[in-house]
């Protein structure tokens, strides 16, 4: 048994909305942004590979379409759709191209992330860049997230996972990557109050920390993009039957805030 699925049979269990109607794997439908290449591409290929429909989002149409085309090669149901989360009338247009096209949202991944810093310091770090972080990191998935719940509420089912950063828990010290550190904690801390906010709807909203994956971001030296890619798959595809919301995991297990 594998350590997500211990897990998964560890969290408590919940009462069924009666307003849910949750659809098999296979017939639900997924967005995922920032994921024309690393972390969020293997996110869409795991979640395609459970038969969901899945669009790509990705800042420029052209590398979405290029990633997506790969993907359907190997029998994936992928849709490329421009998204760039800091830009409200791209946001607009992927609501308007679900709402046409499929009705309904399942799961939605917040992958799209940006400005790790490694170099700066708190106390040198220009503010552009601290303002850049947190629009992209933070309120990026903060507009997606609102605009994408009405999809979510009218079936009463949804799946909403923040893609964060152990480096963003306050139990972890350290003077690097201040803008990136920070606007993580901040995505942490808006993952619980959504969270509280849509308790008992059928949505659950949950945090997850990918470690250390060799990406572009990441660097070489992390471990394979597939292992960093599963706990957030595990986290987008929890049954209804389980009750974990407002969480913050790494490889399913919860880990410290």
């Amino acid at each position: 048994m594998s350590t997500a699925t211990q897990a998964l049979r560890q969290l408590p269990r919940r009462r069924r909305s009666l307003t849910s109607s949750a659809l098999p794997l296979a017939q639900q439908v997924a967005l995922v942004s920032g994921a024309n290449r690393g972390l969020g591409l293997e996110v869409v290929r795991q979640l395609a590979a459970t038969g969901m429909t899945v669009l790509l989002g990705a800042r420029e149409l052209a590398l979405g379409e290029q990633a997506a085309r790969r993907l359907r090669r190997a029998g994936a149901d992928v849709v490329a759709v421009k998204l760039d989360v800091t830009a409200q009338t791209d946001i607009d247009a992927v609501v308007q191209c679900i709402e046409q096209g499929y009705g309904r949202l399942d799961v939605l991944v917040n992958n799209a992330g940006a400005h790790y810093d490694v170099r700066d310091r708190p106390s040198s770090v220009a503010i552009d860049a601290v303002r850049a972080a947190l629009d992209t990191n933070l309120l990026g998935a903060w507009r997606l997230s609102e605009a994408m719940l009405p999809l979510m509420q009218r079936h009463g089912y949804g799946r909403i996972v923040n893609v964060s950063s152990g480096c963003g828990a306050s139990t972890i010290g350290g003077d690097s990557c201040p803008a990136y550190r920070v606007s993580k904690a901040a995505l942490n801390t808006y993952t619980r109050a959504l969270a509280a906010e849509l308790g008992g709807s059928g949505i659950m909203v949950n945090a997850v920390c990918p470690g250390w994956v060799a990406t572009d971001m990441g660097g070489p030296g992390g471990r394979p993009v597939n292992e960093g890619a599963a706990g957030i798959v595990w986290a987008a595809c929890l049954p209804e039957q389980i009750a974990s919301t407002g969480g913050f995991f790494r490889d399913g297990q919860r880990i410290a805030w």
